[in-house]
């Protein structure tokens, strides 16, 4: 049997924390004096110790990790595992974007002088657009459920042998954006306007193309809506994106094209 200082410092883990894994029942000493209170391990409960911090590095919080200890199926603990690699895996390109465009930043700031000078990248311009015919799916999402409603409307062109075109879009209908819950329609444009479920009103836009992921479309918003106010000119419907290339185009991140368009209005 091992005191609870032995254990900490086999374990590297400190005696506040296994007292807190007592008390949430997620790791429990073998024996409690019951006379001084002293806890005591058992040489079994390493291997469960050192689990319960291997989780830990992967990510899986403390409410996480007590069913995983006690899941008895194998191959669902695989799954589960293997699904929170998928997680680290996105945490790590998020991060990697980050770093590049923090690098990137750090450039223009030492080149300019100016913290704010990325933000003068985008050159803003008016466009006449046609209409489009487009299907579409609607509903209030989160900017995470993207794939999944693409995957919709993708599986709908196999469905009813439907001709898409190769662009696709995201329109946001709401007037605040909210990251985890928006009106937001995305769309595929269409070949033919019979097939299309409608179509995307055409008119005079201003417009401009950000590069880089999409952590970054705020920047590109930023600069057509100073233009607009700069220039005597009104928001007159729902901004909405075009995906000119992406990651399935298998080019780098900071080659990724989004062309950003506000109708606009003559004030």
């Amino acid at each position: 049997m091992f005191s609870i200082g032995d254990f900490s410092k086999i374990c590297m883990v400190s005696v506040k924390t296994l007292r807190h894994y007592d008390k949430i029942g997620l790791m429990r000493p073998k024996f409690t004096d019951p006379f001084t209170g002293y806890r005591y391990y058992s040489e079994e409960q390493l291997s469960k110790m050192l689990l319960i911090q291997r989780l830990k590095r992967y990510g899986f919080s403390l409410a996480d990790i007590g069913p995983l200890l006690e899941e008895t199926d194998e191959s669902a603990l695989f799954l589960k595992l293997k699904r929170q690699r998928l997680v680290l895996a996105e945490r790590l390109a998020e991060i990697t974007q980050a770093m590049d465009e923090l690098t990137r930043h750090l450039q223009d700031f030492e080149r300019t002088g100016d913290v704010m000078s990325y933000q003068n990248k985008y050159a803003v311009t008016l466009e006449e657009r046609e209409a489009m015919p487009i299907i579409s799916v609607r509903e209030r999402v989160s900017v995470a459920d993207f794939g999944g409603q693409y995957e919709k409307l993708f599986r709908r062109v196999v469905e009813e042998k439907l001709e898409a075109g190769s662009q696709t879009l995201a329109i946001y209908h709401d007037e605040e954006f909210d990251h985890e819950c928006s009106d937001v329609e995305i769309g595929l444009v269409m070949k033919e306007a019979k097939q299309a479920d409608r179509l995307l009103e055409g008119g005079l836009c201003a417009t401009t193309a950000h590069f880089g992921g999409y952590s970054g479309l705020s920047d590109g918003y930023a600069a057509i809506v100073r233009w607009i106010q700069e220039n005597g000119y009104q928001i007159a419907g729902a901004p909405y994106e075009f995906y000119m290339k992406t990651a399935f185009d298998k080019i780098p991140v900071e080659e990724w094209e989004t062309r950003i368009y506000f109708p606009v209005a003559k004030l």
